[in-house]
């Protein structure tokens, strides 16, 4: 029997999967997992904590432990790229939620001299300026993403680009129009765990896993033409890459 809140979290995860306990429903409170596992009472709380660390239920404080009813989100990195989806207008973001309702908000677009880290991805030279987009993403009304994107400032000051809305089909779409069209892309993925502020504007527990992602997007000639660094709440998402033909 388990011990251990570990264990006794992957016992109700696992019941969870099983239908046991569905989409909304209250999981069994401290005095039963102390009575059912025989386990200590912060044994219990523990085990409950960390299935809400991981995104799997939601505490409601004088109610108890629910199963989150927030279905995750299914990132394909090679649909939401394909050329195909920008190039018609599309958001990138359509690939990943269908018909559920998307909001964007705390956009902000300003220009500043380009990191370090920025300026060495992008091939800048020292001094050179960047246009940067920062927003937020909401799924269902929850907040599920913080993207903060650094473009040259040489080639798209002046252009939607550097306004709040880019225009249909995105950043990709005004870059193709520019005679930059995105053509190959790179993306770095870490798990790490978030500062006190990320865990605020992704309303989450403090402790609870991100995954951040940095994305390089080049032209046909090798020329990386923006760099995108993602946040990604990692209860919230399902991650595919699609290799080969």
């Amino acid at each position: 029997m388990p011990e251990t809140a570990r264990q006794i979290a992957d016992d109700l995860r696992a019941r969870i999967e099983d239908g046991e306990f569905g989409p909304g429903a209250r999981l069994p409170g401290e005095p039963a997992l102390v009575r059912d596992y025989g386990v200590a009472k912060m044994t219990a709380s523990g085990a409950l904590k960390l299935l809400v660390a991981e995104g799997v239920a939601l505490s409601r404080a004088g109610s108890g432990t629910y199963v989150r009813e927030f279905k995750p989100i299914l990132r394909d990195a090679t649909k939401r790229l394909s050329r195909d989806q920008w190039a018609a207008g599309k958001s990138i973001w359509s690939a990943d939620v269908g018909e559920r309702p998307m909001t964007v908000a705390d956009v902000e677009v300003y220009e500043e001299d380009a990191p370090r880290w920025v300026a060495r991805i992008l091939s800048l030279d020292e001094g050179a300026r960047v246009v940067v987009r920062s927003r937020r993403f909401l799924v269902d009304g929850e907040p599920v993403q913080m993207a903060t994107s650094y473009l040259p400032a040489d080639l798209v000051r002046g252009t939607r680009i550097a306004e709040p809305d880019s225009g249909p089909g995105g950043t990709y779409k005004r870059l193709a129009e520019l005679g930059a069209e995105p053509v190959r892309f790179g993306e770095d993925l870490r798990a790490r765990m978030p500062s006190s502020d990320e865990s605020a504007r992704l309303a989450i527990l403090p402790g609870t896993p991100v995954i951040e992602i940095c994305r390089t997007a080049y032209t046909s000639d090798g020329t990386a033409v923006e760099l995108n660094r993602m946040l990604l709440d990692a209860g919230a998402y399902a991650l595919r890459y699609t290799f080969g033909s």
